[in-house]
Parts: structure tokens; sequence; C-alpha cells
């Protein structure tokens, strides 16, 4: 596998992917490496000039004002990263945490953070190592960064918390220890350097979103496949329809929707004696829902990757001709807070469009001539009736997510840091969002791949039958009632893991 080489450039999610998840190695730029000492250099002689900086030589926070003398400075800052490493909660995964440490990496990598090339370094073997820090998820409120959650993070850089490594989670100092690494000695403005910064709202964003944009396009074959099994038409998916209102994202979708249906035999058969003039919204809109969803996930890819590549942290130091370190805001998550929120509005509504194709799958008043829940033989078997009832239960769930974590700001710190992001909340709720999304999504998947059976001998689209003969390879056709919790589950992970990519399209 190619290796990604750090510069303290903008990262796709794609690459923060196959790093976290994949196993994909880094190593850093040697330019990089050459402004970090040049950085490092200007804090040195700061420090030798006797000047004061905030984060530097200062106090934290509501403490800025409050000089530390040059003989306390590595206390400082080791006292700064214990003091902040309050997170509760479950850890995050360790795709997570590892994207976190490289995401951390790449900002120090900008070289404007005035840390020593070794500490850079260290993270890059960490990532490289598989040495995942034990990171809780709750206790970030996303200005002044993400705390809590880095301070998790920079325990294990000195050899302090937790991590997980081959499966076990040990204590850091070990972990390193039995990766051939060794914990750095934090020296002045380095543990400010770490902790200050939107790293763990960003690593959990960008999976997050990652999974989101593998979701929607699933989105698309499934409501083929449950269109041309309730013999719907694929008229509304025209092209002229679209080009007169060009979203590209309505395009893209009612683009993959005719490829997908292309060469249908349950389409050609009821073709020349369909008297419905229109199908269901939820069936006959979906270029312009599937398609909004695209457009919202495009846009919040854009700012996480902007995110991934910017420096976060504060104060910045400028090297280089007009030297200078300046304290500013870039630490705030107001961009991520608000894009994770808008994009949990529209999973939430990906995932109500879907529920309503289950539903008219199943429903034997509306489901054209399809047995009641799918069932073999109803009455005796209640088919997928549950399913429809665990999607409608998780849907809710998700409308009560997506209720906008930005806007709720609470003053911390004295009143210092008066305005916060709640990005973090934004990002773990996104994350649960677009689980719940991977569930029903299954569910459609499921009850669609049933449906099509039930038009037997006629076969759909050659990408059809193959999507059929994949969900087929995950989980068996309901001949009777079993216990559909497993089946829910397999497929979701299906949907999570790429089994089903190869038929998006």
């Amino acid at each position: 596998m190619e290796k990604l080489v750090l510069d303290g450039q903008a990262l796709t999610l794609n690459e923060i992917e196959d790093v976290a998840a994949k196993g994909m190695r880094v190593e850093v730029a040697p330019e990089a490496l050459r402004r970090v000492a040049e950085s490092r250099g200007l804090i040195e002689g700061i420090l030798a000039a006797g000047e004061t900086v905030y984060g530097v030589n200062t106090g934290f926070g509501k403490l800025a004002d409050v000089r530390v003398p040059g003989d306390k400075l590595a206390e400082l800052q080791i006292n700064l990263v214990r003091s902040h490493a309050g997170g509760v909660g479950q850890p995050l995964s360790e795709a997570e945490a590892r994207a976190m440490v490289l995401l951390r990496a790449n900002v120090l990598a900008k070289g404007f953070s005035g840390v020593r090339p070794e500490l850079l370094e260290l993270l890059v073997a960490m990532v490289n190592a598989g040495v995942n820090p034990v990171i809780p998820e709750k206790g970030s409120v996303g200005a002044s960064g993400d705390l809590a959650p880095l301070a998790h993070l920079a325990l294990v850089v000195v050899g302090e918390g937790e991590a997980f490594y081959r499966g076990e989670r040990i204590e850091g100092g070990e972990a390193l220890r039995r990766a051939g690494l060794r914990p750095v000695e934090l020296t002045a403005k380095e543990g400010l350097a770490l902790l200050n910064g939107t790293q763990a709202m960003t690593a959990v964003g960008a999976l997050a979103v990652a999974r989101a944009r593998r979701v929607v396009e699933l989105c698309d074959a499934s409501g083929a496949m449950a269109l041309d099994a309730l013999k719907g038409t694929p008229a509304a998916f025209d092209a002229r329809i679209q080009k007169a209102r060009p979203h590209a994202g309505q395009i893209a979708a009612a683009e993959h929707l005719m490829k997908l249906l292309e060469g249908s035999q349950i389409r050609e058969s009821h073709r020349e004696h369909d008297t419905r003039v229109q199908d269901a919204y939820c069936l006959r809109c979906m270029p312009q829902v599937h398609g909004a969803v695209r457009g919202v996930l495009e846009h919040v890819a854009g700012v996480l990757e902007v995110e991934a590549g910017s420096a976060t942290d504060n104060p910045l130091v400028f090297a280089g001709t007009n030297a200078a370190v300046i304290s500013g805001g870039n630490f705030h998550g107001a961009p991520l807070s608000y894009a994770f929120d808008y994009a949990a509005i529209a999973m939430t509504d990906l995932a109500g469009i879907t529920e309503r194709r289950i539903d008219r799958l199943l429903n034997p008043d509306i489901n054209e001539g399809l047995p009641a829940f799918l069932a073999v033989d109803p009455g005796l078997s209640s088919g997928f009736m549950i399913a429809q009832i665990v999607a409608a239960a998780l849907i809710n769930e998700c409308q009560v997510l997506a209720h906008p974590s930005s806007t709720g700001s609470i003053p911390t710190d004295g009143g210092k840091e008066d305005h916060v992001s709640m990005g973090m909340t934004g990002a773990i709720k996104l994350r649960q969002i677009v689980e719940h999304v991977e569930r029903v999504l299954g569910i459609e998947l499921m009850c669609a791949a049933q449906a099509l059976e039930f038009r037997r001998p006629l076969k759909s689209s050659t990408r059809i039958e193959e999507a059929h003969a994949a969900i087929r390879g995950v989980v068996p056709r309901l001949e009777r009632d079993r216990v559909l919790a497993g089946d829910i589950e397999a497929m979701a992970l299906a949907v999570r893991s790429g089994v089903l990519d190869g038929w998006r399209g």
C-alpha cells in the first residue's frame, strides 16, 4: 500500500479513512520537518530573550495573565496535559483514535505550532505502529479545541494514560515500549500545541461522513430495487427533468438510478399496461432527495478536508520574515459544528424516505400484489412486519439526534471561553445517525430482495440482480418466521464494511 506523505496539506476523507481504518502508513515530508524546526527556533529565541508569550511561559485560559518562571515551563506543560485529561464515557474506536493522531500530526507538520520535530515524528510512529490512544468520547465543548480528548492523546505521547495495541488495552507507556517507541518529555509550548485543535471532532466526523457517502450511493441501489419490485416506473428519472433543475447531486442520482434499472424484465412486463400516472414520492422523488443528500455530504466533506489541513492550535508561531507568535481562535469548531448538524438533518431525512419505501414493500394495501409483509404464508407468518417497526424506532431516534448542537453554547473557563461550538457533540450525534441509517438501509435491502423473488420468473436488471445475489450472500430468503435481529445487524455490517460496495454503481 502507498504511503501518505504529510506536509500539513488538506487531506481527503479517503486518505483519512485509508490510514485510520485500512492501515496505510504515513511519513513526514522533509520540508515539513524543516518548517517545524524553524518554528521551534522562534520559541527558543523568545525564551532566551525573556519575553512573555501566552502558552509558552504563562498560564492558560483564565490564567493567561500569570507569568510562569523558566524553571517551571516543563512542569507547566505536563500539568496542562494531566489536568485536562478529564474525558468520560466510552472510548473512541481505534480507527477514530488513529485518525486523531494522524490529523494532529498533520497540524504540527504545517510548522505553526512551535514544537520540536521529534514530537511530530513520535505521532507519526504511533500511527504506523498501531499505538492508538484510549480517548473517552465525551468532554469536549469544541472551542479551545477538543481539549479533553486531545489531552488523553497527549498522555500517551508522554508515556502515561492508556492505549490500544494489538488488540489489548494497556498502559500508554507500555504500548510505546512494546512498539519500540519512547515517550517524549514536553518542553515549552508543546503541551498546548497538542491540546488546542479540532482533531477529535474532525476525526469522528470525517469517518462518519465517509460512511454516509457510501450509504447514499447504496440507497440508490436499494431504492431502485424497491421501485422495480413494486412495478414502478423510472420515467421520473429522465435526464430532461433533471436538466430543468440542474442540481449536481440530483443529476448524479437520476443517472445512477437509470443505470441501475437498465434492462429490467420486470419493468418491460408492465410497461404497456401500467395504469398509474406516477409513483409515490418515495419512489418518484429519489433523485431530488438522494441528490440533495449528496450535495450536503459533498459540502460537509469539503469543510472537513479544509480543516484536516488547517492550523487549529493557539497561539500560532510564524517564523521567517516578520516572525511573530499570535494568539487567535482557529481552534473554534464552528465551521465543523454547523456542517455536522447539516449532515445530521440530511441523513435523517434519507432514512425517512427509505422507510417509506420499506412500508410500501410490506403494506398489502399498496404493494402491487405482493404478499402482506412479504411473508410466504401471511397470517401464520408475520414476515418482515417487525422490520418496519424497527426502522421507525431508529428514525425517531435520528429525529431527536438531528436537533442542532451548534446552537447550544455554554460558557466555560470562568467566562474566558464564553462561546463554544459543541462540535464534538455534533460529530458523535452524526456518527450515531449514520449507524442507524445503515440499519434502515439494511432493512430495505432485505425487503427489496425478498420482494424481487415474488416477481419470479421475471428478472430485474443485471445490476439489481447482482445486488440481489450480494444480499443473499449475507442473509438468506425468509421462508418462515425467524429472529430478524441478527439479519438486520448483518446487513448493516455489510453496508458499513464495504461488502456491498461492488454494486453501488
